[in-house]
């Protein structure tokens, strides 16, 4: 690890990031790095301009992209290098309108139909029927339950802040469920497999690439060919269908 990366990794802890910004910043700024074969602390005002020129001519990165790799390399001048460039703040990735890919009720209880791992379907299910991020539903512990009010509670989500979101009966039945099959003290779905401590003493949890893993084979079991990804359980939920999820959720819980 170059000394450039180790302290722009610090700083980035300094300044609070999330682990998935941090990575995400380092893979930009790496990538930026190969692209010129040399130390960013090296690239000219220019090449800056004209790498940004090729991401979205020659490469056409979706907005999304061009924006990680404007921030990680304003974070890495601004905070690391402390070289503030003004052709940095004329950098603006081009406004799309794109609609993000919903799933009906029934083409998401088809999909968590197809998963045979009890721990993948418990985590996609309380994903989906809470409304959660993949690594929100990852990363719940046991003691962030609140049957009594009926809540989980989301600590650290994006942006580093914490939230309650609604529980339904019969998600906190599946969690309760599936924690009876480990008994981990910390963790509602641990890591568990090929080199991994077993369940019940696991100090972490399933990574979300297993999970985005699993999804992604029980999608195409499914036989539905919309492009989802585990994130379009969230979009799929959404806000004014939350009653309506949880109905079909309880329907559902019933004819099993």
């Amino acid at each position: 690890m170059t000394p450039l990366r180790q302290r722009m990794i610090e700083d980035m802890q300094l300044r609070g990031l999330a682990p998935l910004t941090q990575r995400a910043y380092l893979q930009a700024i790496q990538q930026f790095a190969l692209y010129y074969g040399k130390s960013p602390d090296q690239i000219t005002d220019e090449e800056l301009r004209q790498y940004f020129l090729y991401l979205y001519n020659e490469k056409q990165v979706a907005r999304s992209t061009a924006t990680v790799a404007l921030c990680a390399i304003k974070f890495l001048f601004e905070h690391t290098l402390r070289q503030p460039w003004p052709s940095l703040d004329l950098l603006r990735p081009r406004p799309t309108h794109t609609l993000p890919i919903v799933l009906s009720v029934d083409e998401v209880w088809r999909i968590l139909a197809q998963l045979r791992l009890p721990s993948y379907r418990a985590c996609l299910t309380t994903i989906y029927t809470c409304g959660l991020r993949l690594n929100e539903g990852v990363r719940r512990q046991v003691t962030q339950i609140d049957s009594a009010r009926m809540q989980l509670h989301i600590r650290g989500g994006k942006g580093n802040k914490d939230r309650y979101v609604p529980l339904p009966p019969r998600t906190l039945t599946l969690l309760h469920a599936q924690w009876l099959t480990h008994r981990n003290p910390i963790w509602l779905f641990p890591a568990a497999g090929p080199g991994a401590a077993a369940p019940s003493t696991a100090s972490g949890p399933i990574s979300d690439r297993s999970v985005q893993r699993a999804f992604q084979a029980a999608l195409q079991q499914s036989g539905i060919t919309k492009p989802a990804t585990v994130h379009t359980l969230r979009h799929s939920w959404g806000r004014p269908f939350g009653r309506l999820v949880i109905a079909s959720w309880d329907a559902t819980y019933e004819q099993a």
